[in-house]
């Protein structure tokens, strides 16, 4: 999901969900560590991203992580919202992601910003809720198009979402 941001070195803002199911069946070498992965979307990062340039910025100067920068209530919140799903560690999913994207965005967003709005547009645009009001749910032989996964999404959240696929390799 877009969000246009015109200030700093990016435009937008990419609001990347995966759904952890698939995360951790295409992980041969290193599997996830809960072998029953969570069955809803979780947040992957909040990206700043631009238009003309494929590549986005990363790993800007800036604050650099503390997990102590977080409020608790916040922390807890992001447990459900966002979890390392492949090893179980948290906060260092987090300090990876703040890092690596958070940094660039840090003219607009500080550290608590960045995670809070997160957590928001993560409970405002609730994908597994959507998916499923579209009787679009987990099904072991059941497959959907494209337009059928996209369609109730950019219904529901006024964005045109980019969805990819990952390959299964079981």
């Amino acid at each position: 999901f877009c969000y246009v941001m015109s200030s700093g070195s990016y435009d937008y803002f990419q609001f990347v969900q995966q759904w952890p199911p698939t995360n951790c069946r295409v992980r041969i070498k290193r599997p996830c560590s809960n072998p029953r992965p969570l069955q809803y979307f979780t947040i992957h990062g909040l990206w700043p991203s631009n238009y003309s340039n494929p590549t986005m910025p990363s790993n800007c100067n800036g604050t650099q992580f503390k997990i102590q920068n977080l409020f608790p209530y916040l922390r807890s919140r992001l447990k459900m919202s966002w979890p390392d799903v492949e090893s179980g560690n948290d906060t260092k999913f987090w300090e990876g992601e703040w890092n690596k994207h958070g940094t660039c965005s840090e003219r607009i967003l500080n550290i608590m910003q960045y995670f809070q709005r997160s957590q928001s547009m993560w409970k405002s645009h609730n994908i597994t809720e959507i998916l499923k009001n579209a009787s679009i749910v987990p099904h072991p032989t059941q497959t959907w198009k494209y337009s059928d996964i996209a369609s109730p999404i950019k219904s529901a959240t006024g964005r045109t979402p980019l969805l990819r696929c990952k390959q299964d390799k079981s």
